[in-house]
């Protein structure tokens, strides 16, 4: 185990699950479902998120897609994650679902597309037992936020969240740079 790998992958998750983010999602799901399963939604996107680690290079080969190709395209799904965050610009649009339940929880909200791309992103370049750890300690903080989300929501505040959005976002942005350069050149020579 690498700790500068299981922190360096903790934050691209947390950047790119944006689960800050997303409090606002989480309250309104609350608001109309009148509860949130917690524990069963963190279990779920867990769950989902190792089981693509394993199995998202067999389906991608299957396909006929290398991971350093997936890679780069991933490189550019961050990259445009990060601009939104930083920017404060809406590229991808999701519709709010109507009924909190594990499905828009676990998927896609905490592991969407873009937490997909991002593990086989990370797959290519870290150890595999660094990024389960990494996945791990996001589900850890996903379940505490999803837990406790109005009440981090008031702590927070619209400035605190704002704040927090944009620099994960330089982070991510760097991250997305970084993966892009160090796996275009396995694809090209």
């Amino acid at each position: 185990m690498d700790l500068k790998e299981i922190l360096t992958a903790s934050m691209v998750l947390f950047a790119v699950i944006d689960i800050i983010g997303s409090i606002p999602i989480i309250i309104a799901l609350r608001e109309k479902a009148g509860h949130i399963q917690s524990e069963k939604a963190a279990l779920v996107a867990a769950l989902i998120m190792v089981a693509f680690l394993f199995l998202g290079e067999q389906i991608l080969h299957l396909i006929g897609i290398d991971v350093n190709s997936f890679a780069v395209a991933g490189s550019f799904v961050i990259f445009f994650l990060a601009l939104e965050m930083i920017l404060g610009i809406t590229l991808f649009k999701v519709d709010a679902p109507e009924v909190a339940s594990i499905v828009p929880l676990a998927f896609p909200i905490i592991a969407g597309a873009s937490t997909m791309t991002s593990l086989l992103s990370l797959r290519a370049e870290y150890d595999l037992i660094n990024i389960i750890v990494a996945i791990l300690l996001n589900v850890i903080i996903v379940y505490d936020i999803l837990k406790f989300s109005f009440r981090l929501e008031k702590l927070l505040g619209k400035q605190g969240k704002d704040i927090i959005r944009k620099v994960f976002g330089i982070v991510l942005l760097s991250i997305a740079v970084k993966l892009f350069a160090s796996n275009v050149g396995k694809i090209v020579g």
